[in-house]
């Protein structure tokens, strides 16, 4: 007996899309807390699916809330032509890390880390700044997308606003805070930072996958 075919729609996952095999969808779910997905005979159902025309679908062991048509439609899909930027840290603190990749296409544009010592909010802060820098070197007009407003708010005012305290092991990453700080005070630049929607998009491409 042949196995009927289906296709996965992930609304909330890393990446979101939609999937002709299990092993692809449950890639792009893994470890994502409240992932929200489904599985459909035809890819002209997934395909209506997930662009939001059958919004009242959950995925499986999702507690998050699903975005009704309206809030979707506010929100619009996200501007590919960007970078997005995210930040990883094992303990808070601990070993943090922090990138910046190309939103369409997920190549890793920038990496810096491990950092010992280190909190997720920093490594947000210095990858925005870290970005800010990068598109100016560039000479591009393109925004940057975050998921932290902590971090967003830290630029804005110029200042990692962190509790983290100094010690002999983050010594190097406090350098790197004062050269961030240090930048945005002496630059000016026209790029946009915008709060990635995770709700509605998924995961930001940047995400290291360790939720």
């Amino acid at each position: 007996m042949t196995k009927k075919e289906k296709f996965y729609v992930v609304w909330y996952g890393n990446p979101a899309g939609i999937f002709s095999s299990w092993e692809e969808c449950k890639r792009s779910i893994a470890g994502v807390k409240g992932a929200q997905y489904m599985s459909f005979p035809s890819f002209a159902e997934a395909k209506i699916a997930y662009n939001k025309e059958y919004i009242d679908y959950k995925g499986k062991n999702t507690k998050n809330k699903v975005l009704t048509k309206e809030e979707l439609a506010k929100i619009g899909d996200p501007d590919l032509y960007s970078i997005s930027v995210d930040a990883a840290s094992s303990g808070n603190p601990g070993k943090m890390e922090y990138r910046g990749v190309d939103t369409q296409t997920h190549k890793q544009l920038f990496h810096q880390g491990t950092f010992l010592q280190g909190t997720n909010n920093v490594g947000e802060f210095l990858a925005i700044v870290h970005g800010l820098a990068f598109l100016k070197q560039q000479g591009s007009d393109r925004l940057i997308y975050t998921d932290s407003r902590i971090a967003m708010g830290w630029v804005k005012k110029k200042k990692c606003n962190t509790k983290l305290k100094q010690t002999s092991k983050n010594k190097k990453l406090f350098e790197l805070i004062a050269r961030a700080e240090t930048w945005l005070k002496n630059n000016s630049y026209t790029t946009k930072i915008v709060k990635w929607e995770t709700k509605a998009w998924g995961e930001i491409p940047a995400d290291f996958g360790r939720k």
